[in-house]
């Protein structure tokens, strides 16, 4: 392939609508263009990464056993209706109507589609177990896209499903998958984590994220040397013990005028945030709740929504609150009711003469001890923070954050059942299949690496996934010694299987060189002045390193520094 004859518009100046290093980089190597907000054409660099990395997702599925679909994007909304996430998605989706004014949606993810040619097509337990995979067009109608391919509303992803008769089979299918995900990461280059996750409205009893910590990332992961890992959401830690004012005191009034936040309470009061009562109201199913964390502490809503067993909660409304306290937001506390469930993290648990809120506006109450002056029940409901303390080994934890890159998911039978995905066991009963999901972005993957691997001058991709391997460049093409060189040292590199860009074009050594670091091609033979006393220049991207050598080792000092990279 010659440079001439290549559609890469590359850009000099970083744009100004870009933030993340990635979506700059990618807009000014030519590998993307914004078509409208959170939709991206993929120009001919970005197609040749994709495709190497669907190409490495297809070899490990297809080594897992994995069976390779390709199913409509556009779906009825009668089987979305079927499952409830046709209301649950809400404005996520995008639904449309036919002519004939029936209701379709774009898929955002295919459970329902797999799961209706499972019940349609499995009959006996002989059957099992299945995986089916495809490689998609997803569709999302992401209210904020930003960041260039990390907040989209159209993306690629590979999203696969095991079918199996019971949990043990559930069980083989979720490593099988984990092992499969392990591997096309560690193929593409990436350094990652594996976490424990929430499943949110996949639904499911257990899932894992495959996290890369940067800071272009919208998720958080918390993380400790020992080995344990987990999202934000799921991620618990140990409570750090604090001093309580000692004695059996009685809670008495004080007047607090103007008082609100835990800060200005703090500071009225002369004591520390980790003294207070932090009180917030959410109604559950259209009832009031009252969740109590330590001062210091802010809710995690992913384990609140564990502890109440339903995600149908929202913050009150300041209306709902003086209807139900009394008060205002900021002199809210639990003693002396009666009507409203009290859910209280579990650093609370053990606490005594502490400050809240006393449910009459501009007073709070000293002196509340929990379970003498109010009864909660406990749950683990505080997010964790930097340098809180790690439950298996003490150590402090680290909170940094992170981009998702895969998520799987045990779904059980969340699917199965309400759809009627059932098979006959041995004993001619018929039961429901048990069932796993499991997702890539395969577009994240492509900016994982960006955000991982870059310098000043532009990409550094892992040699697996760079959409080009090599490139000759010839600095004067008018020379026929040094073209017919550099056409040699091509067609060398091309035979030996890699993937290799001759620079033919009548543009200045510098630029040259400026676009093959910014598009990261890992490793560059320079065809030059030198050509005459028999030297060529090999340069490697990664190492920056330049070495020269005669003209007849190129191509073997080329192959020695691709062989050099990591992947």
């Amino acid at each position: 392939m010659k440079w001439s004859q290549l559609f890469v518009p590359t850009l000099r100046e970083v744009p100004a609508e870009a933030e993340a290093p990635s979506h700059q980089l990618l807009l000014r190597a030519g590998f993307i263009r914004q078509l409208s907000a959170g939709i991206y054409s993929y120009l001919p660099l970005a197609r040749r990464t994709l495709l190497k990395i669907e190409a490495i997702i297809r070899e490990e599925m297809d080594n897992i056993g994995a069976q390779e679909f390709h199913l409509p994007a556009l779906h009825p909304a009668e089987l979305w209706k079927e499952t409830g996430r046709w209301e649950l998605m809400g404005e996520n989706l995008f639904r449309l109507r036919d002519r004939t004014d029936r209701e379709f949606c774009l898929g955002m993810t295919h459970e329902e589609i797999f799961t209706s040619i499972a019940r349609n097509e499995i009959r006996s337990y002989r059957e099992l177990p299945q995986i089916w995979y495809q490689i998609q067009t997803k569709f999302r109608d992401e209210p904020r896209p930003k960041s260039g391919l990390l907040r989209t509303r159209q993306f690629t992803m590979k999203d696969s499903y095991s079918f199996d008769l019971g949990p043990e089979g559930l069980d083989q299918s979720y490593n099988l998958h984990s092992q499969a995900y392990h591997a096309i990461f560690d193929r593409c280059g990436l350094e990652y984590v594996m976490v424990e996750a929430e499943s949110g409205t996949m639904g499911g009893s257990e899932s894992e994220e495959f996290m890369v910590k940067s800071e272009a990332g919208e998720d958080v992961v918390v993380s400790c040397s020992c080995g344990y890992a987990a999202n934000l959401q799921r991620a618990v830690s140990q409570i750090t013990e604090v001093s309580d004012e000692e004695g059996d005191l009685s809670p008495e009034e004080i007047h607090t005028p103007g008082q609100k936040t835990i800060r200005e309470v703090s500071d009225f009061l002369k004591l520390p945030t980790t003294r207070q009562i932090k009180s917030l109201v959410y109604m559950v199913e259209d009832r009031p709740h009252l969740i109590l964390l330590r001062g210091d502490h802010q809710l995690n809503e992913s384990q609140l929504e564990s502890a109440l067993g339903t995600g149908v909660f929202r913050p009150a409304t300041a209306e709902e609150i003086r209807e139900t306290f009394g008060a205002d937001p900021g002199s809210l506390g639990p003693v002396g009711l009666t009507q409203v469930p009290i859910f209280a993290d579990q650093a609370l648990e053990g606490r005594r003469n502490m400050v809240c809120g006393a449910n009459k506006d501009d007073y709070h109450l000293k002196n509340v001890t929990p379970d003498k002056d109010f009864s909660p029940t406990y749950h683990s409901l505080r997010e964790v923070e930097s340098g809180d303390r790690c439950v298996r080994c003490q150590q402090p934890l680290e909170v940094a954050k992170a981009l998702e890159i895969g998520h799987i998911f045990k779904l059980g039978y969340k699917y199965s059942e309400p759809m009627g995905a059932t098979v006959l066991t041995d004993e001619g009963k018929k039961v429901p299949m048990i069932m796993g999901s499991y997702g890539i972005g395969l577009e994240r993957i492509m900016v994982a690496a960006v955000e991982l691997y870059h310098d000043d001058a532009g990409i550094v991709w892992p040699r697996s996934i760079a959409p080009l391997q090599a490139i000759v460049t010839l600095l004067r093409p008018d020379q026929f010694e040094q073209q017919q060189a550099a056409q040699g040292y091509y067609e060398e590199l091309t035979r030996l299987g890699i993937d290799c860009l001759l620079d033919d074009r009548q543009e200045r050594p510098g630029v040259k060189f400026k676009d093959a670091e910014l598009i990261g091609i890992p490793v560059r033979i320079t065809v030059g002045s030198k050509f005459s006393q028999g030297i060529v220049e090999v340069f490697s991207r990664k190492e920056k390193t330049l070495q020269e050598v005669s003209a007849d080792e190129a191509v073997q000092e080329a192959v020695r520094m691709l062989d050099a990279y990591p992947i």
